[in-house]
């Protein structure tokens, strides 16, 4: 009786085993992603198909790789060709792996480090080289112009690590406290003179209107005295 006890106790942990095994024998690679399989840390095939992919337990293991477009949000510092700080440069560069090129990323850089070996340095590079070309108040006015700059830069130079470029965008440009200030200041005088302007401008047009109003008020009666000689005659 208690060889049989033992007998079903081993045969019922080999059945959990077992079951354990194939459990984690395979992995499910979503649509959307590609699977890297690794035996012992090297790799062994790195384009498995979205679906059910078996792997060796223990031997071999499969990474999930995302290949759908990724977001890379950025904060960085720059400086203005007229050596104004801007403490934040807020944005974010919209990207994807070209499929020709994602085993060499996966076996030569490797998905983790995409954006600190390729996306981080060429962004900093490329935005702040553009920043410093343009004087603060012309950054302002020129955003539009530096992002698009900005974005054909980085589209060129990823494309040669393999990483296709589909947007990139500057949210927010954040100047010193001071230089801010002294914007604002501006901004404010020239409303105001604007605003004067265009008051002179009224009451010039006002006199103007008066004047002619005047004329041909005279004219009239001009006119009126005229005829009331000719009729009396």
């Amino acid at each position: 009786m208690k060889n049989k006890i033992i007998a079903k106790a081993l045969v019922g942990f080999a059945v959990v085993i077992a079951l354990v095994i194939a459990l984690t024998s395979f992995t499910t690679i979503p649509e959307g992603h590609v699977g890297v399989k690794y035996q012992f840390g090297k790799i062994v095939d790195d384009g498995l198909k979205a679906g059910l992919e078996f792997h060796l337990p223990i031997i071999q293991n499969i990474k999930v790789v995302d290949i759908r477009e990724q977001v890379y949000e950025f904060n960085t510092s720059a400086y203005t060709k007229d050596t104004q700080t801007v403490e934040g440069v807020d944005g974010a560069l919209n990207y994807s792996y070209m499929s020709n090129e994602l085993p060499y990323i996966i076996r030569n850089v490797g998905v983790d480090n995409v954006e600190s070996k390729l996306i981080i340095p060429q962004v900093n590079s490329i935005l702040k080289n553009a920043i410093g070309q343009y004087k603060a108040e012309e950054l302002v006015q020129n955003r539009t112009t530096i992002q698009e700059q900005v974005e054909e830069e980085l589209r060129e130079s990823l494309a040669d690590s393999g990483i296709y470029v589909h947007a990139f965008n500057i949210k927010n440009i954040d100047f010193e406290d001071s230089f801010e200030e002294t914007i604002r200041a501006k901004v404010a005088a020239e409303q105001e003179a604007l605003r004067k302007q265009n008051e002179t401008v009224a009451k010039e047009e006002e006199a103007k209107q008066l004047l002619i109003a005047a004329e041909a008020d005279a004219k009239a009666k001009l006119l009126n005295a005229e005829a009331e000689a000719n009729a009396k005659k």
